[in-house]
């Protein structure tokens, strides 16, 4: 979905538990109850870490009866162990609690947080027509799995699950850049077949990241 003006964030914000917005991270909002979460400022990191993200989700637990909002910035700061520590809350926020992430590159955020909320781009930005952050070859493999037939599959997932170098991490690449390029091409276009196709490739990154057979989920994910 599309916002125009970062002055419709509050708003936009107040109507779901989980939303993402691709925006400048350093925007600023209007909440009046925000409690924000960043990147350690005295430890001069860019990351936000597992035991950041506890204590954050620790203040959740409170009894307020306010509307509040919990803003991450940038969200992608959050490495992978966060991500997945800050997951359950985020399936299950506690009442009156607004989660808001802000960034400028949602592929950056694993596919089971991008599945569970709500994404919100800001018009003015040219987001949807930057390439992915990935190789020419990668991004080739995202294309041609998106346009595959079922037929097609088994030799896509030969090629990958042959790879000479880390298979499984070139084809987990392969299905984040899947994602964001449908991601991207739904809300281009707002046909719904790419939206639909969004949950067999997040089923197949989370069968890829268990160590999952390569090649048997590739096809029978993507059936």
């Amino acid at each position: 979905m599309f916002f125009d003006d970062v002055s419709q964030i509050n708003e936009v914000a107040q109507k779901t538990s989980c939303s993402i917005f691709v925006v400048d991270p350093n925007t600023k909002l209007r909440f009046k109850h925000a409690i924000y979460l960043k990147p350690e400022a005295e430890k001069k990191s860019n990351i936000i870490t597992v035991d950041q993200i506890r204590n954050f989700i620790s203040l959740t637990n409170s009894r307020e009866i306010t509307e509040q909002f919990f803003v991450i910035t940038p969200a992608e700061a959050m490495n992978e162990a966060a991500q997945n520590a800050f997951l359950k809350t985020f399936e299950e926020p506690g009442a009156h609690c607004h989660f808001v992430l802000l960034t400028k590159d949602p592929s950056l955020l694993l596919p089971t947080i991008l599945s569970r909320a709500q994404i919100y781009v800001q018009r003015t930005l040219n987001v949807l027509d930057q390439a992915p952050q990935a190789s020419a070859k990668i991004i080739e493999y995202a294309k041609r799995l998106i346009a595959a037939q079922p037929r097609d599959l088994p030799e896509i997932a030969s090629e990958l699950a042959k790879a000479k170098s880390n298979p499984r991490e070139q084809a987990i690449q392969v299905t984040t850049t899947t994602i964001e390029l449908l991601y991207k091409s739904y809300f281009k276009t707002k046909n719904p077949k790419f939206l639909t196709k969004i949950q067999n490739f997040i089923n197949l990154y989370e069968h890829l990241s268990q160590n999952c057979h390569i090649k048997l989920h590739i096809v029978a994910d993507l059936c």
